[in-house]
């Protein structure tokens, strides 16, 4: 088979590798679509200290199974499926507790634990092998491209399920990307009565209105705060969702919910973030970091996108053959052409 192997940071090759063979449990898929998540150039450049070279990333991909190891009848070949990147050791802590994205074996295949496309191969290649636990089944009315966004929307409502969404809220969402927009689709989803995205890009702020977005601001020319207290009568938003990793977005979006209000942290920061933590200890607000696609929330999302409560097609501005994958990474990274979702065909 084809893929594209990570040798060192920033040291991939597109090459012919055996098709692996799936053990007990696990199964082997074609993979038809994966898309370019924002942590993959990380994990190319050498800045996810677990990954062990050689290694084919990608785990945002959607595929066919095309056999299936010992002891696996939840699937057959055929099946059109997704993939959830993470698998637990199953016995730590955190994954007997169900949050296995927190396992503390991260990082130990001699545990059990894997991370698709992070610490394991992943779906840059014409076939991927996975734990059975790891696909969930994808409905016919999806196409593989739009499945990609699964991980991205199963990210974004666990987020929200742990901050808490309820009927008629006001939810700000700072950072307009995949993720954000994700989870203003999704707060609509679940009751919200208000949606206000913040960005600095006019593109992407145009397509979070066209998804579902009530209001629109760009902190570039707008002062963020502000705006969201004049649209909530002065009391701020009841929910505030943080998925940029920007420090300056981090403080604003502090000073934009209300008293008693909550905050999901999704984004990743690059640095250290300076908050003032006495406005949340004097307002009652709470806090909430969320990581990756926990408590099986692409199963819930499959079901949000089936339904059509949330589109993930739109999203979804570029498409490269697996050969072209040099550009694919580049027209992500650089955000050519208004790139939001990159998704690379093999």
């Amino acid at each position: 088979m084809k893929a594209v192997v990570l040798y060192g940071p920033n040291d991939f090759r597109l090459e012919e590798r055996e098709i692996p063979k799936p053990g007990r449990g696990e199964v082997l898929c074609r993979v038809k679509a994966c898309a370019i998540c924002g942590s993959d150039p990380k994990v190319i450049a050498g800045k996810w200290k677990w990954t062990r070279y050689p290694m084919i990333p990608g785990h945002e991909w959607t595929g066919v199974v095309e056999e299936v190891g010992e002891g696996v009848d939840e699937f057959s070949p055929g099946d059109r499926v997704s993939v959830e990147p993470h698998k637990g050791c199953g016995t730590c802590f955190q994954c007997a507790t169900g949050n296995y994205t927190l396992c503390e074996n991260y990082g130990r295949p001699e545990k059990g634990h894997m991370h698709i496309g992070f610490t394991s191969d992943g779906g840059y290649a014409e076939y991927c092998k996975v734990p059975a636990q790891c696909l969930h089944p994808m409905p016919p009315g999806i196409s593989f491209e739009e499945g990609t966004i699964i991980t991205t929307a199963g990210t974004s409502l666990h987020a929200l399920e742990r901050v808490g969404i309820y009927a008629g809220d006001s939810v700000a969402v700072y950072g307009p990307g995949p993720i954000g927009i994700m989870a203003a689709q999704i707060a609509k989803a679940l009751g919200a009565g208000k949606v206000i995205a913040v960005g600095t890009r006019g593109s992407r702020l145009e397509m979070a209105k066209s998804l579902g977005a009530d209001h629109v601001i760009n902190s570039k020319s707008e002062d963020p705060v502000k705006g969201i207290l004049e649209l909530t009568d002065g009391r701020g938003a009841d929910v505030g969702v943080e998925a940029s990793g920007s420090p300056l977005a981090a403080k604003q979006l502090l000073e934009s919910v209300r008293k008693n209000g909550r905050i999901a942290l999704i984004g990743f920061f690059s640095e250290e973030v300076s908050l003032n933590l006495n406005r949340a200890v004097v307002d009652g607000i709470r806090i909430v970091g969320s990581r990756a696609e926990g408590m099986r929330a692409c199963a819930r999302a499959m079901d949000l996108l089936a339904r059509g409560l949330i589109r993930g097609r739109p999203l979804i501005t570029h498409q490269f053959p697996l050969s072209e994958f040099p550009r694919a990474l580049e027209t992500a990274v650089k955000r050519l052409g208004d790139a939001m979702k990159v998704v690379v065909k093999p």
